[in-house]
């Protein structure tokens, strides 16, 4: 396990006394859900997952579980409003006062224009890694098929080759980890999401993120980023 320094600098610019509201962006396999998680601990703000959200959702017996589930096992994308009033209703509750950080939302320039109309966003941060890399990453990544247990044979490997470390179940590669699942998902995101670094560009507030670099210097270089310069306030 990699050890990433997370602890709060009292130094740093970002006012907790107001919201810092923040959105991170990158293709699949880009690390944006870890660094996502090391800004929580730090900035003592939410890190709130799209995906997260939506597999709670699918697992549901009600109206929207079975649709969100109908949606997702056919590979299509949940529709904006169904999820702009989702991840509304998230950001609406109290741990979300002083900020949050976007992890998978907005995904296209619709979402990011609903989501301005209710929410002030302080930086977008774009994880930049190549297509061939985000590839080679999750497609190394292998859960447990019985208590569900993630691993990684790059980064996070078992202790014996093919087996949990927890249970002692079978590792498997889930359909969407595999490289031809993957590359339609990098599509997408080429397709529906990138136009999004034009949006945040436009209005001066994105900061781009070289990803192809271990975690700790990637979590370094946004937090120099967040903090030098003009304060976010």
């Amino acid at each position: 396990m990699i050890a990433v320094d997370t602890r709060p600098n009292n130094k740093h610019y970002l006012n907790t006394a107001s919201a810092n509201n923040l959105v991170l962006m990158g293709p699949a396999g880009s690390g944006k859900g870890t660094q996502a998680k090391l800004l929580s601990e730090k900035y003592t703000i939410p890190h709130i997952s799209a995906g997260v959200i939506f597999r709670e959702i699918r697992k549901e017996d009600t109206d929207l579980g079975r649709k969100v589930r109908e949606l997702i096992d056919r590979g299509n994308l949940v529709p904006d409003n169904i999820t702009n009033e989702i991840i509304l209703r998230r950001i609406n509750e109290p741990d979300c006062e002083k900020g949050f950080i976007l992890d998978g939302y907005p995904r296209n320039t619709s979402q990011a224009e609903f989501l301005e109309n209710h929410k002030t966003i302080k930086k977008c941060i774009l994880i930049e890694v190549s297509d061939k890399e985000c590839v080679r990453r999750i497609s190394a990544r292998r859960i447990c098929s019985e208590c569900r247990a993630d691993y990684n044979i790059i980064y996070l490997k078992p202790k014996q080759e093919g087996v949990c470390d927890v249970c002692g179940g079978k590792l498997i590669m889930r359909d969407d980890d595999k490289p031809e699942a993957i590359m339609k998902r990098l599509r997408i995101y080429h397709e529906i999401t990138e136009p999004l670094i034009g949006f945040y560009e436009k209005k001066g507030i994105l900061l781009r993120i070289n990803g192809e670099q271990p975690i700790q210097k990637v979590f370094e270089d946004i937090v120099r980023g967040l903090e030098s310069g003009r304060p976010i306030l």
